[in-house]
């Protein structure tokens, strides 16, 4: 059994012990005393240099790519920040471990609210019009191709729960609006999002290429109204900054970075506008992309959306890298006291609304 590679002839072990025993005269044709000597766990191979193959020319070594550092995008050059600090290298090493070193599970999928799965763990969400990328955000951030993608919109039609880092922490990927979408699956979710207990923060993603739509505004005021902690994040931002399939140059880079930046930036009065309706979205800009690496085995942004996502469950580290506080534990619901809720409100067990800063019940509906 003759193999030609790189100008040399393999002549495998297998080959040898059927040629002993041709010549040893046995009628099986296979010597089995010298097969047993070569252990299932070796793959020793003989290699038989021919004479007329030994000036043999050899294959040509791949050409080096030339160095291309300003390809190479920090996660901090990603985001735009005004009321937080960058996370720290050793702070985005400490996300990146808590997310990897303990594979993520899937939990429970609930179409309705009151048939949600009580916890005592932080949760965050994340939510956004319909392929906008949440699952494709999630699978990234997770490092697991646990969430269902799809390009058709309306894919994911259930609000589906995560636990990462053996049960710490809880990841909700929901149902998205606009084309595809339901009707009942907006109130469902506002019903989460004004009255889940466990509830940290709400991720609203917006596409970086499209910018944020008429429904993304109205989202954000019923965020502002129900007094929910969100914070916005541009998906799909290899987009931006890599448009053709061809690799920019680096003055082409410097532009399309000076173009999403100049995006995020006007951002700022939209997230944070000053109509009194209640708080606005934390002063922090992510964007990220679950298709383009950077690095081998690291996505654009995805180490901040990390960061930003423990800091949101009060699971973040300090500025060394090393755990600043204890686990967060949130009550169960099932043992609130039932004046907690209002025995005069007509609402679902384990559902509270959050009241507006004046102190109003607000009572909305996502369309």
């Amino acid at each position: 059994m003759l193999t030609r590679v790189s100008g040399t002839t393999l002549l495998t072990a297998g080959y040898l012990n059927r040629t002993c025993s041709q010549r040893q005269g046995l009628s099986s044709g296979f010597n089995w005393g010298l097969r047993r000597n070569l252990t299932s766990t070796t793959t020793e191979t003989h290699i038989l240099h021919c004479s007329h193959l030994r000036n043999a020319p050899t294959i040509p070594s791949k050409p080096q790519l030339p160095s291309r550092p300003w390809l190479k995008v920090s996660d901090n050059a990603l985001a735009y920040r005004w009321d937080t600090t960058a996370p720290t290298a050793s702070q985005l090493k400490y996300a990146d471990d808590f997310f990897l070193r303990h594979a993520p599970k899937f939990l429970w999928s609930a179409e309705k609210f009151r048939t949600m799965d009580f916890g005592n763990v932080p949760e965050v969400a994340f939510l956004g019009r319909s392929n906008v990328g949440k699952s494709s955000l999630l699978n990234a951030l997770l490092n697991r191709k646990i969430s269902h993608t799809s390009s058709k919109p309306g894919r994911t039609r259930s609000m589906n729960a995560f636990s990462v880092h053996d049960g710490r922490l809880v990841i909700l990927d929901m149902p998205g609006y606009g084309k595809g979408s339901r009707g009942e699956w907006g109130k469902e979710i506002m019903k989460y999002l004004m009255g889940r207990k466990q509830l940290r923060r709400a991720f609203l993603l917006i596409d970086a290429g499209h910018g944020i739509k008429t429904s993304d505004q109205q989202l954000l005021g019923i965020l502002r109204q129900a007094a929910v902690p969100h914070q916005i994040l541009l998906s799909k931002v290899d987009r931006v900054l890599f448009p053709t399939a061809r690799m920019p140059s680096e003055p082409s880079m410097e532009r399309n970075f000076s173009h999403l930046r100049r995006f995020m930036e006007g951002m700022r009065d939209i997230v944070q506008p000053k109509t009194g309706d209640g708080p606005g979205a934390l002063g922090e800009v992510l964007t990220c992309s679950a298709e383009k690496s950077v690095e081998v085995g690291k996505k654009m942004g995805i180490g901040g959306v990390r960061w930003a996502v423990l800091s949101a469950g009060g699971l973040e580290s300090n500025s060394l890298g090393r755990k600043s506080c204890s686990s967060v534990v949130v009550a169960n619901e099932e043992e609130e006291d039932e004046e907690y809720f209002g025995s005069a409100m007509n609402v679902p067990a384990g559902f509270r609304p959050r009241t507006s800063p004046s102190g109003h019940q607000t009572s909305l509906k996502l369309h």
